[in-house]
């Protein structure tokens, strides 16, 4: 039984220690020696403290950045490649019965359109997503134990998964819901969902108070803890994320790395994600109020020291960033995108009108998902439509030991070659068609091993003559 008054939260995201580790970046941010020293250790790809990324966040020396920026690349390059993968948002209602003063569905927001998507709705919506060629969402959801019931989103997820639309099917879904019970979490368990999000927002328990003045989520021990109960229910790929803008960088910076520290910790398996969203504007929000907003220099160093420091865990990027920002993070330490996404509860069915507006932030990147993959493809990165692992039963600690170990390669690089040639044949456009070709065959000349090769090379001719499917 949860305690509504329990101290855990507190002991593994400390007030104290935190304060410390800022002090002790601050009193030895020129300490070139040191620093040198941090980024040799992350040389073994084996991760950093947060007190040690605390200090690379902390060191302004060029030359000294120069190396952080290389070795974060690096790091990249090894676990992950050129491999990027592709999912979307669907927004299932956004009734919500919080306050959260950076949230346009805070209860009090009289202006913006409060929708819930029936299950015939989420039908089309998903065939929607299905004739662009995703294979992955992520489930959003307000908090309103009324309109949006656990009982609400496990049906949901039964109707995505039921969906065969000509060669579409969504194989993923990942769930972005509220902080909930340990009992809730073992039904979404058995639902089949992939990765269990919940953003933390901001670690410093005070500002988070003020942040969330009612409502459920204003308690901060039992919103903190989730993924600790989201474990004890079975779920082993969770993903963690702050809204940075809400408070400040440093602080939030360091809590998120203790908080995956305390997950490797306790149950031996990191973040299966972390997300990088930053405070965005939306219908009765405007982004320019937060004065902790950060600058797109500080937003790359953020992702290419997380990168280093936990090199094993995935890194999102939402729509939330423009173009151009996106294109500067992702041979810093991204590893999934979203395309062609919606923020509206509905939306890929029919575009909203901007009287029925029921976003929950502002695009910065509007394009189709195959202008994205096109894009990706120009600059050198194979989009990945991939869900083998999760289907696999590649979670958790199995997941983790792959990837720390370099194997996970062997499965990720011909499943996103697949998977790619699938959207190829069934979505994409000629001139992605051809850029994505000549991708694949230069990708597959690149595989090492010669058995993974022959396999990989039979299941893309499969493809080509009408099947699907196909995963190491």
């Amino acid at each position: 039984m949860y305690r509504a008054d329990s101290k855990k939260a507190e002991e593994f995201i400390s007030h104290d220690e935190i304060l410390d580790t800022l002090k002790y970046a601050e009193e030895n941010a020129g300490n070139r020696e040191l620093i040198s020293s941090i980024i040799e250790k992350a040389r073994a790809c084996k991760g950093i403290s947060h007190r040690e990324a605390a200090l690379l966040l902390e060191c302004n020396d060029p030359e000294l950045l120069e190396e952080i920026f290389s070795l974060a690349k690096e790091i990249k390059q090894k676990f992950y490649g050129n491999r990027i993968v592709m999912f979307a948002p669907l927004y299932l209602s956004n009734y919500c019965v919080n306050s959260c003063v950076y949230c346009p569905y805070h209860i009090k927001n009289k202006t913006i359109a409060r929708k819930k998507l029936s299950q015939e709705d989420i039908e089309r919506e998903v065939i929607a997503l299905q004739d662009m060629g995703h294979k992955r969402l992520a489930l959003e959801a307000g908090e309103d134990p009324l309109h949006n019931p656990i009982e609400y989103i496990l049906e949901s997820i039964k109707t995505i998964y039921g969906i065969k639309h000509k060669n579409g099917a969504i194989r993923r879904v990942n769930v972005n819901i509220a902080a909930t019970t340990v009992e809730n979490y073992r039904k979404l368990h058995e639902a089949g969902i992939g990765t269990y999000i919940l953003f933390q927002e901001t670690y410093h328990k005070e500002n988070y108070e003020k942040l969330h003045p009612r409502g459920p989520k204003s308690n901060y021990a039992y919103h903190t803890e989730a993924m600790d109960r989201a474990m004890e229910g079975g779920i082993d790929d969770v993903g963690l994320g702050v809204l940075f803008g809400l408070n400040t960088y440093k602080y939030d910076f360091t809590g998120l790395l203790m908080h995956a520290e305390h997950l490797e910790a306790t149950y031996g398996v990191g973040p299966h994600t972390i997300s990088v969203p930053r405070i965005c504007s939306a219908d009765d929000i405007n982004a320019a109020d937060f004065e902790n907003a950060i600058s797109d220099e500080i937003f790359q160093k953020i992702v290419a020291i997380i990168r280093i420091a936990v090199p094993y865990t995935g890194m999102i990027i939402s729509t939330r960033e423009s173009q151009k920002s996106r294109e500067k993070v992702l041979e810093l330490g991204i590893s999934q995108i979203s395309g062609g996404s919606r923020t509206s509860v509905g939306g890929y069915a029919v575009e909203e009108t901007p009287e029925e507006n029921s976003s929950q932030f502002d695009i910065s990147d509007n394009r189709t998902l195959d202008e994205i993959v096109s894009w990706l493809l120009k600059l050198g990165y194979i989009p990945s439509f991939c869900t083998a692992c999760y289907r696999e039963g590649r979670t958790g600690d199995r997941f983790m030991s792959l990837v720390k170990t370099g194997q996970i390669a062997n499965c990720c690089s011909p499943n996103a070659l697949m998977t790619l040639q699938e959207y190829l044949e069934d979505y994409a456009s000629p001139e992605t068609k051809a850029l994505g070709t000549k991708m694949i065959r230069e990708q597959m000349e690149r595989i090492p091993n010669p058995a993974i090769k022959r396999r990989a090379i039979e299941n893309l001719k499969y493809i080509g003559e009408g099947k699907r499917d196909f995963r190491f």
